[in-house]
C-alpha cells in the first residue's frame, strides 16, 4: 500500500459506462447476502442524516433510504450517479452529488457514514483524509459501517489494510461495535465516542 495511489474517475467511469453491473451488485446472491448483513447490521435504529459513500447504481442506496430521515449519496462517476437516480427513483430525503471522496467531502454532520466496497480504492494519503473526516463528520453516537471484499484484488490496498488504516487514523475516537468475517466479505461497524 504504500506508494499506491487512490484510483481515480477516469478508473470508475470507464468500468460503469463498459457494463450496466460491473460487480453484478443487482444479481448476485453474494451481493444480496451481504447487502442484507449490512443492513440487519443498522437496522436497530433510524438515522437522521446519512451518507453513502460509493453508491454505484443504488442497490444498497435503495435498502439505506428507508433507515434515513435524509441520506446523500455519492459517486465519483457520473455514470452510475444517472443510473442510480433511474434505479432509486424519486424519493424524498435522498440527495445525489457527484464527489471524489475524500478529496471532495460533503459539510455538515452525519449520524451514519456507509463506506461499502470503497475504501480499498484509496491511496495512504487518502485514507489519511478519510479517517480525520471521519472523525471530524460523524456526531457523538454516529455510525460507520465499512463492508469490504477480503479476496485478493489489484487495488490500492486490501480490505484488511484499508481498515487499518482507517481505524488508526481516527485516533480511537470510534468504539468498535462490530467485527465479523464472512466468506469473502468483512464487516465493521464502528460508533463515534
Amino acid at each position: 500500500m504504500s506508494g499506491a495511489r487512490t484510483l481515480g474517475a477516469d478508473y470508475f467511469e470507464g468500468i460503469f459506462t463498459a457494463d450496466a453491473d460491473p460487480w453484478d451488485l443487482a444479481t448476485s446472491e453474494y451481493e444480496r447476502r451481504k447487502f442484507d448483513r449490512t443492513i440487519e447490521a443498522l437496522a436497530d435504529r433510524r438515522y437522521a442524516s446519512g451518507l453513502e459513500i460509493g453508491c454505484a447504481h443504488g442497490v444498497l442506496t435503495s435498502r439505506l433510504h428507508p433507515l434515513c430521515d435524509q441520506l446523500l449519496a455519492i459517486d465519483i462517476s457520473q455514470t452510475a450517479l444517472a443510473r442510480a437516480q433511474q434505479r432509486v427513483g424519486p424519493k424524498s430525503g435522498i440527495e445525489w452529488a457527484r464527489m471524489g471522496f475524500p478529496a471532495e467531502s460533503p459539510a455538515g454532520l452525519f449520524d451514519l457514514c456507509v463506506v461499502s466496497e470503497v475504501a480499498y480504492y484509496w491511496g495512504a494519503a487518502d485514507l489519511s483524509r478519510a479517517a480525520h473526516w471521519l472523525a471530524d463528520h460523524l456526531v457523538p453516537g454516529g455510525r460507520v459501517v465499512l463492508v469490504h471484499y477480503t479476496g485478493e484484488t489489484d487495488y490500492p490496498c486490501t480490505a484488511d489494510e484499508a481498515v487499518r488504516a482507517l481505524e488508526q487514523g481516527t485516533s480511537g475516537q470510534f468504539l468498535p461495535c462490530l467485527a465479523e468475517r464472512h466468506e469473502r466479505y468483512r464487516l465493521d461497524l464502528w460508533e463515534r465516542r
